[in-house]
Order: structure tokens, then sequence, then C-alpha cells
């Protein structure tokens, strides 16, 4: 990744990094993956505020939250919703995709998903190690968009004021 100048970016405003603490062992990955990518981009750590929601459900309330507050130009959500035979997975992970979209169409606040829906999950250790692997790529991803994501934010906005 180049080095780009973070001030530019965000405008004096921050990066908010949502977790579920589902499953916190493998969802870490991609928080530290993401936050060392941008570190790498130039950003601080001090640029990114971590919010802990107790599961993916939880998102879409706790991004509303963050940005209304204004403080945030990008918040990134991490969870990871598994099918754990009792309800439908694939009907928890479309609620909060959904949900989180409606929130950046609400708000203006763009959201990026690390969220995660395996058909299957199993917790032993090839699982638990093909998923930590995958939340790492995913972390770095996700870093990716972000930087892209407030790029183009900013060329829009500088158009918007020329114009």
């Amino acid at each position: 990744m180049n080095q780009i100048n973070p001030k530019n970016l965000l405008g004096g405003q921050k990066i908010a990094f949502i977790q579920a603490q589902w499953h916190d062992d493998i969802v870490g990955q991609g928080r530290d993956s993401f936050i060392a990518e941008m570190e790498k981009a130039g950003f601080a750590k001090s640029q990114i505020d971590i919010f802990d929601v107790p599961g993916s459900l939880e998102i879409p309330l706790q991004s509303k939250w963050i940005a209304e507050t204004g403080d945030y130009a990008i918040i990134v959500a991490c969870g990871f919703v598994v099918n754990g035979g009792i309800y439908r997975h694939d009907f928890v992970a479309s609620t909060v995709i959904d949900g989180m979209m409606r929130v950046q169409l609400d708000t203006g606040v763009p959201i990026l998903s690390v969220v995660l829906t395996p058909l299957n999950f199993h917790e032993h250790e090839s699982h638990q190690k093909y998923f930590f692997d995958h939340f790492v790529q995913k972390g770095a991803e996700a870093a990716n968009a972000c930087i892209k994501t407030l790029e183009n934010r900013r060329a829009f906005m500088q158009e918007k004021k020329a114009a």
C-alpha cells in the first residue's frame, strides 16, 4: 500500500471499527489485520476507534449511533455469523447486511463489511485455522477498500466544491 496523507482523507474525522464478540478469537484477526494495513498506509492507530458489540446482529444499530455523531468518516464492521443449528444463520447475515446498507444510505457514512457467513463452520482445529487466516486476508482487503472509499469521497467533495 502506498503512503497517503490520512489527514486529507479523514478531514478531522476518524475511522470506526465495530467488532462482534461472538468468536472474538477469529474476528479479532480481521481487526488486527485491518489496523496493521492502515498503519502501513500512514494512518495512526489513534485514528481508529474500536467498538465492541455482543454479536453481528447488534452491528447496524451501533453503526447508526456512530454515524449520527458526525465524528467518523467511515465505519468498518467485522463479525462472524455461523450456523449454530438453532436458527438460520443466513437470515441473521442478511438482516445485518441489510441494516448496514440502510444506515449508510440514510446517513451518508460508508460502512464496509467484514461480516462473514461460512456455509459450514465447526469448532475444530482445521476450521479455526482456516477462518483465522481468512479474517487476516479480509481485514487487509477492508483496509484497501477503506482507503479507496475515503479517496473517492474526497474526490467527490472536491468536484462538488469546484462546481
